[in-house]
């Protein structure tokens, strides 16, 4: 690939950002389109911003300076360009694709008008234009209806709690949190919300948005029961954007698929981040994100060597209040028959500490309420090395190994 080699990337979000940035340090022009009018920002920091604790120029990214804002609405495949909202088209010698994901939207009724958008005070969360309109809807004694009880509603929840809302989290399945945590370290994410002032419902499905002159009043349950709400989050989890794909005819499955190149079933084009299907597996983190962009760099660059194999990836949250709660979850944290497992807890002080091991091999864990060891274990997860015969688990998870 040579220094005149053009490199477009849609999508200013963690993943396109760091990517462009990183080939304007290898010397490979490029040009980065985003369609928000926000300078570019760190989404995993909204919460934040909606809390009160950031402004948003707090999570702004240094984005390159070749940042073009338009909304592309095709790919012409054999001319090589892309066609921008406003008819203008710019080619391209390498495309790739960092258009993340969007918001679920349940299917309940009521939840649209009939121009087809939100009602008033309905909002979802994963923009910053989003976490801005709920920040200014959101007032000490609001009543707020949060359904979902993933990381991103736990999130919301919180946050809209520290800025006094009345705050109800509505979650189907059992328990919070269950795609990272085991039902000892949820119960600990609950009793802190509880702290907060959060009100939990699990097993509790929303059936029904009422509204009234076009604004949301109450969100009915399946068993009929009905919740005033002066808003209402919707935190029902991400899909891939994957659109701009689709019409282009590329391979997309859960997302757009891509090879340990990241190149999609087109060798001119290459996917990242949240849209992005790598061995089957769609990650919708930011460390995969971030680590997919470096390869790619790498690639683009004309470093052949580099390949993308996966990642392990860590979840970390911290729920500021009173006193900060903090959590991190990696691999399976729950065991299977014949693992060994290995659990520290103290209840008074709300720390927990777990780690599943499988054939001498770290396969999870998770450390609730003082991360110190987090470091060590996470790096013996990593390597899926064996572990040594001289009994570590412990020392794993009470030396402090460095964070």
């Amino acid at each position: 690939m040579t220094s005149n080699t053009r490199v477009v990337v849609i999508g200013a979000g963690l993943a396109g950002v760091r990517l462009a940035r990183r080939l304007g340090e290898l010397g490979t022009p490029v040009t980065l389109i985003g369609e928000e009018e926000h300078r570019p920002y760190n989404r995993v920091l909204l919460a934040e911003v909606l809390a009160g604790r950031y402004s948003p120029d707090v999570i702004a990214l240094p984005a390159p300076a070749e940042l073009t804002r338009a909304r592309v609405t095709g790919i012409d495949r054999e001319a090589r360009t892309v066609e921008c909202a406003d008819g203008s088209k710019i080619a391209y010698d390498r495309l790739v694709l960092a258009t993340g994901s969007n918001p679920v939207l349940p299917p309940l009724r009521g939840l649209f008008t009939p121009d087809h958008v939100l009602p008033e005070g309905v909002h979802a969360f994963r923009t910053m234009d989003d976490c801005l309109g709920l920040s200014k809807a959101v007032r000490p004694g609001a009543k707020a209806v949060v359904i979902g009880g993933g990381l991103l509603g736990v999130s919301a929840a919180r946050a809209l709690a520290q800025r006094g809302a009345q705050v109800i989290l509505a979650q189907q399945s059992e328990r919070l949190m269950e795609r990272q945590l085991d039902p000892n370290a949820s119960q600990l994410v609950r009793r802190h919300l509880g702290e907060l002032g959060v009100e939990v419902h699990t097993e509790l499905r929303v059936r029904d948005v009422r509204c009234v002159n076009g604004a949301v009043r109450s969100v009915e349950m399946a068993d009929g029961y009905a919740l005033d709400a002066d808003l209402v989050v919707l935190a029902c989890g991400v899909r891939p954007r994957a659109g701009l794909a689709w019409s282009a005819d590329l391979e997309v499955r859960k997302g757009i698929v891509v090879d340990d190149e990241l190149r999609t079933s087109d060798p001119y084009i290459h996917a990242i981040g949240d849209c992005a299907q790598h061995d089957g597996n769609v990650y919708g983190l930011a460390t995969p994100a971030l680590e997919q962009a470096e390869v790619l760099a790498e690639l683009l660059a004309g470093r052949a060597t580099a390949r993308y194999t996966g990642t392990r990836s860590l979840t970390r949250l911290t729920l500021p209040g009173q006193t900060a709660f903090d959590l991190a979850a990696f691999g399976e944290t729950e065991a299977l028959p014949g693992d060994d497992v290995v659990q520290l807890a103290d209840a008074t002080r709300g720390t927990y500490r777990k780690v599943v091991v499988r054939d001498d091999r770290l396969v999870g864990g998770v450390l609730v309420g003082e991360l110190g060891t987090v470091g060590a274990l996470a790096r013996a997860w990593e390597g899926a090395e064996p572990l040594p015969d001289d009994g570590p688990l412990l020392h794993l998870l009470t030396n402090d190994g460095g964070s």
